[in-house]
């Protein structure tokens, strides 16, 4: 198996250096995961680094624009299927995938593996001892949650698995997985006990325990931080611990 990163021309606050477009070659076959953006630029540099290998499909691991937009157009291109856990805006699977499911390309077969949490449906490819984590796990940072309770079960969920490789949607490939997944629960867990501090010490919207938990973080990411605090507070009051 031969894995290959093609880098879309995308950086920005949400997308770091660009989106990762990743590439799994087996025995003359390949398969595209995240085609990324609709920039005809990232399009042809994806097709030239196909080479003589014969598609198969085009896997999408959530519907967010910088991750699937070009997916469908791609998939024509290639003439093989779309594949991901949901249609979006701008992405019509021709076949939808589900936690268990597998992909053939060559000698290898990929595992789908249902990772809720940074969006409801979000989906990780396993191939051999390697994962494609999509927007569940960046390098360099933590994501934007919507579902946190969803979201810390399917970082547990991928513990003790035998993973040796973390490809993510954004930054650099990850050699330590167990470490960055026990890194990404710490993260998460000391958060939210920031939040509840800061309930006891009166705090009561949204905007004020961004404040006072996001004091050291550049103010510009304090609305996606916004977000992930909602999704905390939903989490506690789901457990009976805060009344929204």
């Amino acid at each position: 198996m031969n894995i290959t990163r093609v880098l879309a021309p995308n950086p920005g606050m949400f997308t770091g250096q660009g989106t990762n477009t990743w590439l799994v070659r087996s025995a003359g076959e390949v398969v595209v995961i995240d085609p990324g953006p609709a920039i005809e630029e990232h399009a042809e540099a994806t097709v030239e680094a196909l080479g003589e290998a014969e598609p198969i499909a085009v896997l999408a691991t959530h519907c967010h624009l910088d991750h699937v937009e070009s997916a469908n157009a791609l998939a024509a291109r290639l003439e093989v299927p779309a594949m991901g856990s949901s249609p979006g805006p701008a992405f019509k699977p021709d076949r939808v995938l589900a936690d268990g499911d597998t992909v053939e390309v060559g000698e290898v077969v990929i595992e789908v593996i249902g990772t809720p949490g940074h969006t409801a449906h979000h989906l990780c490819y396993r191939a051999g001892d390697s994962l494609f984590t999509g927007d569940h796990i960046m390098g360099g940072s933590s994501v934007i949650v919507e579902h946190m309770t969803d979201y810390l079960e399917s970082l547990e969920k991928l513990r003790g698995i035998g993973l040796t490789a973390l490809c993510p949607g954004h930054g650099e490939l990850m050699d330590d997985p167990e470490a960055v997944l026990s890194w990404y629960i710490e993260h998460r867990l000391e958060r939210e006990r920031q939040i509840v501090a800061a309930l006891d010490r009166g705090a009561r919207m949204v905007g004020e325990i961004v404040e006072i938990c996001y004091e050291d973080v550049d103010p510009a990411f304090h609305l996606m931080a916004a977000r992930s605090v909602g999704a905390h507070l939903r989490k506690l009051a789901d457990e009976g611990l805060v009344e929204l």
